[in-house]
């Protein structure tokens, strides 16, 4: 029975992860960018200044979302462990999410609702982060704690081989090419017009789909530990809220966690957010090659956070992190440096080097495989961090806590890189505000005990 409870909380991560692969990341976003691109071209801008202004409006429309996820996380995970039940509120936020990815196949190719397709977009993100935190919280009662790191990094990578398995679904019998024809050689299927970019468009329904289905393994195996039920008293979870964040100034480790979190996790998302803009309007990639690039890079996410887990076992979640971080900052280094003429002022070869692709081609692979690999290790290995700083009795809150430490600044991260691309007319120049929070991050680890703090 336990065994299958633990099978059922890793379908979360299977059944969610595509929002996050297919639309935040590799699809969606990419479709988004050159639509609106296409759309500031035709009102007067230039192919560079179109490309800021839609990375940009991308990014605030993240921020906005983030501030909302912010505010409303440690609330809403007070008030559900008042009321002793996590289970309806995951029900609520599933609901939000079917509903914000099923209405991206609103955003057309010409005469683009771009604001209309952004708001969708942070509805369905919403309910996707707000769903994982109450998922998480179940997690302090799957197993033993020492245990915690093996079944978190075990959950993100049966995770991302369930976003590798949507996103090769997608690509091989929906998503066009520019040829019109998917990577299978075929038409879209049920008849998707390519002149419409139907089979792109196609990715919001068919990430909707995806969770509605795969969510079902959850509800039917994972069960709410048998306690007490009592009315949602708002009064009373606000109180405790404001106790556990009060008793943040005597507790050095959590504090210091929650910030290096806050910090790392954003960039991370960050980077999810806006890979997929930089490939297709910095280096020129077409959607269906950004997809290719989100298959690698979920792979190696998928192998990755399984060895990371392995090691979080053995070594504690902390060594992990700071490994996983180290590497993000380097890939963020990349970025900033390189374009399709050179990088760092050391000119690329105009030759291909392997399967057609050119040197800044490979080069953002390698990016892609990094930023896979280390973020969700980083990630798995966080949540065991969390792990060790709460209780089960308090798990919500801790981690509507800790989602508010990744939200806290969620627009701010955005903002900063559609604020620098503003400013700069420059893509690549608008994500270096990621190094510094990377590095930050680093710094703050000093002040974490390995062991957390969970019993103060």
């Amino acid at each position: 029975m336990q065994r299958r409870r633990i099978w059922g909380w890793w379908f979360f991560d299977w059944a969610s992860q595509p929002y996050a692969t297919l639309l935040l990341t590799f699809i969606f976003s990419v479709y988004f960018a050159d639509v609106a691109k296409h759309h500031y071209i035709t009102i007067g801008a230039s192919s560079t200044m179109a490309g800021a202004q839609a990375q940009a409006l991308w990014g605030w429309g993240l921020s906005v979302s983030g501030a909302v996820i912010a505010i409303l996380a440690p609330v809403l995970g007070a008030i559900a462990d008042t009321s002793g039940r996590r289970m309806p509120w995951i029900w609520l936020f599933s609901g939000l999410y079917v509903m914000g990815a099923g209405g991206l196949w609103l955003l057309m190719p010409e005469q683009p609702a771009l604001i209309q397709a952004v708001v969708l977009f942070g509805i369905g993100l919403i309910g996707m982060e707000f769903a994982t935190i109450f998922t998480n919280a179940l997690l302090p009662g799957l197993a033993p704690r020492d245990e915690t790191g093996r079944i978190s990094g075990s959950g993100y990578a049966f995770g991302y081989v369930g976003g590798v398995a949507a996103l090769a679904i997608m690509l091989a019998l929906f998503q066009e090419t520019p040829s019109g024809r998917t990577l299978l050689g075929i038409s879209p299927i049920f008849g998707l017009d390519p002149d419409q970019r139907e089979g792109t468009r196609f990715v919001g329904p068919f990430v909707a789909l995806w969770y509605a289905v795969f969510m079902i393994p959850f509800f039917l195996w994972v069960k709410e530990p048998r306690g007490k039920r009592a009315p949602i008293r708002l009064g009373v979870a606000m109180h405790d809220l404001w106790k556990l964040i009060r008793s943040l100034r005597h507790r050095k480790s959590l504090a210091s966690w929650l910030v290096s979190s806050m910090l790392s996790r954003d960039a991370l998302n960050a980077l999810y957010g806006f890979g997929g803009v930089y490939a297709g309007t910095v280096l020129g990639w077409p959607v269906f090659l950004v997809g290719v690039f989100g298959i690698i890079s979920a792979i190696a996410a998928a192998i990755i956070s399984w060895l990371g887990g392995r090691a979080d076992r053995r070594w504690g979640p902390r060594p992990v992190i700071i490994c996983c971080i180290v590497a993000l900052t380097a890939v963020c280094l990349v970025i900033v440096g390189m374009d399709r003429t050179g990088f760092y002022g050391m000119f690329w070869s105009p030759d291909p080097l392997l399967a057609g692709l050119r040197g800044p081609d490979l080069a953002f692979f390698a990016c892609g495989v990094m930023i896979g690999g280390a973020g969700g290790a980083m990630q798995a290995a966080s949540r065991t961090m969390m792990v060790r700083h709460t209780t089960e009795e308090k798990a919500t809150e801790g981690f509507g806590l800790y989602a508010l430490s990744g939200k806290a600044t969620a627009f701010l991260a955005p903002a900063l890189i559609a604020t620098v691309t503003d400013l700069s007319g420059n893509q690549r120049i608008g994500i270096s505000p990621l190094i510094v929070m990377f590095l930050l991050s680093l710094v703050l680890l000093v002040w974490v005990k390995p062991e957390g703090e969970a019993n103060q």
